[in-house]
């Protein structure tokens, strides 16, 4: 993984990093995505970051978003165990301060099951950097991007629930992608997002308006995999910590409004040999033909090697669904397809924003750029997991060297979805996850996340499909309770 600028190599270093505080700060990510965290001493932290690490309880797997225990007991945290600790250890190479708080040190952590000292594979970092360390054994670096869309709200947590989260007031009115105008009118917290997101080590790419009322969009820098999902997570914190000192609540939830366009948390992705070239990527004596021997003439640009990735994920894209989308709210998202920007079928095609994957490659980008959007997750995604799935299902088409046999979607037309010529991917969190869990589902094979990891997730999806099931909503008492 890519260091934070400026972190220890050693105890020595960080005892003199941590030189003038008296305390840090430390998190890990739960299965949502949601940071869970402390303040440590100084010298109880220096103790911790040692091999050994330190306990962290293990309930942060074994309760949801809002802190509810799961439905059924799951392996990991459980009534059984008495929800013991697990052991987190402290990763320096995620330094960074926190300019926002005093510039207190922070450092991420992974968690280790307590009695095999293996990485715990439900832990989202863990399983990204199993993912990582599969890929740097066959030679090959993963690297990628994430960008986000996300409402704001002039609202703070208070008037949320006064407001019982309806009628809430956007930070802009109207639909202005793009608008240099827009930004104006709520300019420190826009700025202050790009500027403390640089000083906190989350580089930004892009920062800009999107269509939408008070909708805004970033894209992080490209870097490491792992560098990057830390990154994405960490921009989340940022962005919602900063938007607390404007009066200001930014929200990715994939779909606020039936009738707009969802927030998409689209990936970028591309592997890179040890040498640090792009191997998605054709040699230059290539370009100016193209790859002889290509599937399709949309896959001409890229290597063969990134066909057979591109192969893999198209095929097992299915199964992993919940990776990708893991809310029940994510699916409204993709309802309306690419009416609204959310491809929802296994598709792909040369800088295609209708397909699920977006073939970027020459001539659109130069050589180096060669790299695959997948377009499929929203801004809700937990990025570890959508990584990991992404990497994963590619990581497969290499090693099974896999034909790409799908044509790209302008071989399709609108009809095609409907008459079975194209595959629909899962419309709801129960169907997605029915699926995951199935016996000879992709996911479950050892290479790619293994039984564990899906019976814990799976395990934790039904228990959100459960929740909603249950729930009546406003929309189902405003149509029935006068008239039924």
């Amino acid at each position: 993984m890519s260091p934070t600028r400026g972190a220890p190599k050693s105890l020595a270093d960080l005892s003199s990093l941590l030189e003038c505080d008296i305390k840090v700060k430390v998190a890990g990510i739960d299965v949502d995505g949601v940071l869970r965290g402390k303040f440590m001493s100084k010298e109880k932290f220096i103790s911790a970051a040692k091999p050994d690490g330190f306990g962290f309880c293990s309930v942060v797997f074994g309760w949801d978003i809002h802190d509810a225990v799961y439905s059924r007991e799951l392996l990991i945290s459980n009534k059984a165990n008495g929800y013991r600790d697990l052991i987190a250890t402290i990763d320096l190479s995620t330094y960074r301060r926190i300019p926002w708080e005093d510039n207190v040190p922070f450092f991420l952590v992974s968690f280790q099951d307590p009695e095999s000292r293996e990485p715990l594979v439900v832990d989202p970092r863990s399983i990204l950097k199993i993912t990582t360390d599969r890929a740097s054994s066959r030679g090959y670096q993963c690297f990628a991007g994430v960008e986000y869309e996300f409402f704001n709200f002039k609202e703070t947590p208070e008037t949320l629930a006064q407001k019982n989260f309806h009628n809430l007031t956007p930070l802009t009115p109207g639909m202005h992608g793009y608008s240099l105008l827009r930004t104006q009118l709520n300019n420190d917290y826009f700025h202050d997002i790009f500027n403390l997101a640089t000083q906190f080590g989350v580089d930004i790419e892009g920062h800009h308006t999107e269509t939408g009322p008070g909708v805004l969009e970033t894209a992080l820098a490209y870097t490491s995999a792992l560098r990057m999902a830390d990154n994405a997570i960490l921009f989340k914190y940022l962005t919602k910590s900063i938007g607390m000192r404007h009066g200001v609540v930014p929200s990715f939830m994939a779909k606020p409004w039936g009738n707009l366009p969802g927030c998409s948390g689209h990936i970028h992705v591309s592997l890179r040999n040890e040498a640090g070239d792009n191997i998605f990527a054709l040699p230059k004596s290539d370009v100016a033909k193209g790859r002889e021997g290509a599937a399709f003439n949309d896959t001409k640009y890229i290597s063969e090697v990134a066909e057979q990735f591109l192969a893999g994920v198209l095929d097992g894209i299915a199964d992993v669904m919940p990776m990708l989308v893991p809310t029940i709210n994510g699916y409204k998202r993709l309802v309306g397809g690419e009416a609204f920007w959310a491809p929802n079928a296994v598709t792909y095609g040369y800088d295609s924003r209708a397909a699920s994957i977006r073939v970027l490659s020459p001539p659109s980008v130069p050589p180096s750029a060669t790299r695959f959007e997948v377009r499929v997750p929203g801004a809700d995604m937990n990025p570890y997991f959508a990584l990991s799935a992404v990497f994963l299902l590619g990581l497969r088409g290499i090693e099974k060297k896999m034909k790409l046999t799908i044509p790209p979607i302008s071989h399709f037309s609108p009809e095609d979805k409907k008459n079975g010529k194209v595959r629909m991917l899962p419309v709801s969190l129960e169907t997605a996850t029915t699926r995951m869990m199935q016996p000879d589902s992709v996911a479950r094979e050892p290479e790619m996340f293994g039984d564990v990891f899906v019976e814990h997730f799976g395990g934790t999806r039904e228990h959100e499909v459960k929740l909603w099931n249950e729930a009546v909503t406003n929309w189902e008492v405003e149509r029935y309770i006068e008239l039924a």
